[in-house]
């Protein structure tokens, strides 16, 4: 009996493993698919001349930007930007942190916009100890839901440690 299970564990091996049953195929050949369309908007802003408005039809992240080293060691860096939402769901932002061994984020859960908001500032802190200094910080914005975001005035401001 050993000898047989043996054998059939041997074939299945030599014949290759059992292909994958395929669930759905998603064709590229028209970016609307994907749901999620960025775009300017020189109308509905806060400050400057425009302000990016992003409309979606799943939840998804949109990274806003980088900024390489920025000196915050020993601080708290605090990312905030002006928001606009007619969403069927919220909308927050996230920052990443890129230390030396490895990469931390923050989110700004308890700083959101939901449903059809105005502007609003919202923002997410990150706490730098002293000897933690970062390559850089990755700006995002994370919308659950459906529906559109403004993103205006992005800010990034250092307040020492209490």
């Amino acid at each position: 009996m050993k000898s047989i299970i043996t054998t059939m564990v041997l074939l299945i091996l030599m014949c290759g493993a059992v292909p994958a049953e395929e669930l759905e195929t998603i064709s590229l050949d028209d970016a609307a698919v994907i749901g999620t369309t960025i775009r300017t908007d020189t109308e509905v802003k806060v400050e400057g001349q425009a302000a990016v408005r992003i409309t979606t039809l799943h939840p998804t992240l949109v990274c806003l930007g980088e900024v390489a080293g920025p000196d915050i060691e020993g601080a708290t860096l605090i990312f905030s930007a002006r928001v606009k939402s007619a969403l069927e769901g919220s909308a927050f932002l996230e920052m990443w942190a890129h230390l030396a061994g490895g990469q931390y984020f923050s989110r700004g859960m308890n700083s959101v916009v939901d449903g059809h908001a105005d502007w609003a500032v919202i923002q997410t802190p990150f706490i730098f100890q002293k000897g933690q200094k970062p390559d850089k910080v990755t700006l995002n914005i994370v919308i659950n839901g459906k529906g559109t975001v403004w993103v205006d005035d992005i800010v990034l401001a250092k307040e020492p440690l209490p």
